[in-house]
């Protein structure tokens, strides 16, 4: 997070430059034609000064896009094994549930009175 800053920071100080230098040239108080010729000057250093502003931006997007992708890839690593505990966990509970229904349920071979058991009984009671 700081080289980001100091890239934002050293962005900020070559545009103050420009933008202080172009406003100072206009109202120092110099003759026409000593004030034109140091804009003609400043002028001729402005592409060197936009060239080194887009290096010092693409740098940043680099920097950015690179940690981005870390992070990226990071989150995905985290999501599968999240999504794999997940899975175990339910998978877990699943088998303990039905372990817990087996042992619930009566054993219709051991309870010859519960209706459940023999169905034909069940039907032959009604009659």
């Amino acid at each position: 997070m700081s080289k980001n800053r100091t890239g934002a920071f050293i962005g900020g100080v070559l545009l103050g430059t420009a933008i202080g230098t172009i406003t100072g040239l206009l109202v120092a108080p110099r003759s026409g034609r000593k004030t034109r010729q140091l804009v003609k000057k400043s002028a001729a250093a402005l592409p060197e000064l936009a060239e080194d502003l887009s290096s010092t931006l693409q740098l940043q997007a680099d920097r950015l896009s690179a940690k981005t992708l870390r992070n990226w890839d990071e989150t995905l690593v985290r999501l599968r094994e999240a999504i794999a505990s997940g899975i175990e966990a339910s998978q877990l509970e699943k088998e303990q549930l039905d372990r817990q229904n087996r042992e619930d349920r009566p054993d219709p071979e051991e309870d010859p009175d519960n209706e459940f058991s023999n169905p034909s009984s069940a039907h032959t009671t009604q009659s």
